[in-house]
């Protein structure tokens, strides 16, 4: 009985279980019916049941609402945020809605989606979230572009009783559109009409401005100025707009120098007069004719004269060589701004009268190749200073026409060019199609053993071959040091940190062994620009043309090298200190010899940071600082940058000039800390526009 008991209580929950569960479900039910009736109509679709009968069919219940339109558009919630899509109705063509049973026919068929919008890329991610090296530079940000005007603006500074007002710039204007590749000491056209010759190449020297009748606005860039296209790409094509001229396309294009590639870039294909098939082609063929030419090596530092656009420079860069890469500013006036916007080392310069701004024994291997020079002219003038120029033991490679050519006249400039580098003791080492490569001796034994009276002569021991700016040629053969100096350099890259045999002629006063503080300038600017590097970013910046304005032992390029960045470095020595060039190219390192209250020799717009450390508080002594600063601001690259490592005690007036060229100068703190007397004032440039 107790067991019959529990099965009636078990029976009687599970009934009123079941019945709680259809009670639910019919209200539900009617519920649903009743709101379906008062505000929309649901559509039901039913089966009818099958009969006991074999003739059975199932049929498909038709539901009340057969042939009625509905816009269930209402249902959405007007809360939605507009990022959704939403549900369009289908419409026929005369503007009716289309029904549910058309919506899906063959002639209404479902609405495309529209495509995704492009993606635009502005740096080198590319829309897979992936590296890319193919993007395009673009315009200037908006915010590096500045309205200036053309006027200058002078404010007066103090006035007081019985003295003279002093006044300074506010504001220094933009010249005028036809002096956007103003070089002021080589485009002074009334100095050039006084030279009472110029058959010699006096025109292609320097004539500097009188003083005073210098530099004295900003020189604009041309319309459509870009940022330049970063290196490497930069090797091989430039922005049209930065240098446009198409003079050298139409002169030089068939010899693969540089053709137009559409509408707004010059390609560099990287040949030349006699490397029409290329740059690369012609190392690999000089260094299979003489196996001792080893770039990279024991060949580090390169002078390419007569460069053209420089891609003999542009493709040993490649190789761990460095190349100055000269030319003067002749028919083919462009061909050095071209180089320096492509990102190689290049200079104005010209074989004329002077001696050229480099040291004695700087350069490994000369080059020249159809740079339409008479060598042998004025008992060989032009070679002697070659020679001068030429390391002990160094080459000298010549590519031209007397080499390979039987014509009557062309032979006799063969033989003549024979008997001078014999009486200048160099060896002819090889002689190979085109080409003809001498070495030069590596002490002065052979000159000693001449005879009497050979011409040139040797030149009088008192003469010092370092000695250049504005030094006349001389027709005599550079002594080579007794002891070796400036023969003897490690090979590359060791020579870069190894304190060269020169460094003890240099006049300098030093209270420490020269070593030591060869060493300790190198440990001082490795650890600077380290901190340059990790503070202030200076990889982000694609930095690529480079100048140290007062380079000493080249410390600041030595350390841009040790640090990885991918730039070369102009190592500039004022005339007003001493005269560390040998040094700097014993290192493996380039340079060049130049007064600063003069203009430089190199186009506007061709560096990417401009370096000066102790440089104003010497120069102030000897001329105006906006001198300066506005020749800095010449060569500068709109988007440059510029660090001055100065006192304290000019860095009020550096600002202040800054501010009127249209710089944004911040001034920092040295490592040193607030309380030391030199500070750092870094500049970014703007793009100006009138």
């Amino acid at each position: 009985m107790k067991l019959l008991g529990n099965v009636d209580l078990l029976t009687s929950q599970t009934a009123i279980k079941f019945a709680a569960f259809i009670f639910i479900s019919v209200s539900f039910f009617y519920l649903g019916k009743h709101w379906s009736d008062r505000s929309r109509q649901l559509i039901f679709f039913s089966r009818q049941s099958p009969s006991a009968t074999a003739s059975y069919i199932p049929t498909v219940g038709i539901s009340p609402n057969f042939n009625k339109e509905f816009n269930i558009s209402a249902l959405i919630s007007a809360t939605e945020p507009e990022t959704e899509s939403k549900p369009v109705d289908p419409v026929k063509n005369d503007g009716k809605p289309v029904s549910a049973s058309e919506a899906h026919s063959p002639q209404h068929p479902p609405t495309t989606p529209p495509p995704p919008p492009v993606i635009k890329s502005y740096g080198i991610v590319d829309e897979n979230g992936t590296m890319s090296d193919e993007f395009e530079i673009g315009e200037f940000d908006p915010n590096l572009v500045e309205n200036w005007g053309n006027g200058t603006e002078i404010q007066e500074e103090t006035k007081t009783e019985g003295a003279t007002s002093t006044f300074r710039v506010k504001k220094f204007g933009l010249c005028d559109e036809s002096m956007r590749e103003y070089i002021p000491c080589l485009d002074n056209v009334e100095a050039i009409k006084r030279l009472k010759s110029t058959e010699k190449g006096e025109r292609f020297e320097r004539h500097c401005p009188e003083k005073g009748k210098g530099l004295n606005c900003l020189v604009p860039a041309p319309k459509g100025y870009r940022p330049p296209i970063p290196w490497p790409r930069s090797r091989d094509e430039v922005w049209f707009y930065n240098v446009p001229h198409t003079r050298l396309v139409d002169d030089k294009g068939g010899q693969n120098w540089i053709s137009k590639k559409g509408k707004d870039k010059f390609s560099f294909p990287g040949g030349g007069t006699q490397f029409i098939h290329g740059a690369d082609q012609y190392l690999n063929q000089i260094s299979k004719m003489v196996p001792e030419i080893t770039f990279g090596q024991h060949i580090r530092v390169v002078l390419d004269v007569g460069c053209g656009v420089a891609s003999f420079g542009a493709y040993l860069l490649s190789r761990n060589v460095i190349t100055m890469s000269i030319a003067p500013k002749d028919v083919h006036e462009n061909q050095i701004q071209f180089a320096l916007e492509r990102g190689v080392p290049a200079m104005a310069a010209a074989f004329a009268t002077c001696r050229l701004l480099y040291p004695s024994q700087a350069f490994d291997l000369i080059h020249c190749s159809r740079c339409r020079i008479n060598w042998t002219r004025d008992d060989g003038i032009l070679l002697l200073e070659v020679n001068r120029m030429l390391r002990a033991g160094g080459y000298f490679a010549w590519a031209a026409q007397p080499v390979y050519k039987h014509k009557q006249a062309l032979e006799e400039q063969w033989e003549e060019m024979l008997n001078l580098t014999t009486r200048l003791c160099w060896t002819l080492v090889k002689k190979e199609g085109y080409i003809a490569i001498w070495q030069k001796p590596f002490n002065n034994s052979c000159y000693l053993s001449r005879e009497a009276g050979t011409i040139p002569p040797l030149c009088d021991p008192n003469d010092d071959p370092d000695n250049v700016w504005y030094v006349d040629l001389k027709a005599c053969i550079s002594r080579i040091p007794e002891n070796g100096y400036g023969a003897n350099v490690a090979p590359w890259p060791a020579r870069l940190q190894t304190p060269p045999d020169r460094l003890q002629s240099i006049h300098i006063e030093s209270y420490i062994a020269r070593k030591e503080l060869f060493k300790a300038e190198s440990k001082y600017w490795n650890e600077i620009v380290a901190s340059y590097v990790r503070a202030l970013h200076w990889k982000k910046y694609k930095l690529r043309n480079v100048m140290d304005m007062r380079a000493g032992f080249g410390g600041f390029a030595a350390a841009m090298i040790d640090n990885q960045l991918d730039a070369w470095v102009l190592n500039v020595v004022p005339v007003s200190g001493p005269n560390t060039l040998p040094v700097i190219y014993d290192r493996g390192l380039i340079g060049v010899m130049h007064d600063w209250c003069e203009s430089f020799d190199t186009y506007p717009r061709t560096y990417d940071l401009l370096h000066a450390a102790g440089l104003f508080s010497v120069e102030r002594k000897r001329c105006n600082m906006s001198t300066i600063m506005l020749e800095m601001d010449r060569i500068l690259r709109p988007g440059g940058r510029v660090y001055i490592r100065d006192s304290l005690d000019v860095m009020d007036e550096l600002q202040d000039i800054a501010k009127a060229m249209g710089w944004h100068p911040t001034l920092r703190d040295t490592s040193e800390g607030p309380h030391a007397s030199y500070r750092i004032l870094v500049c970014d440039k703007r793009l100006l526009r009138s």
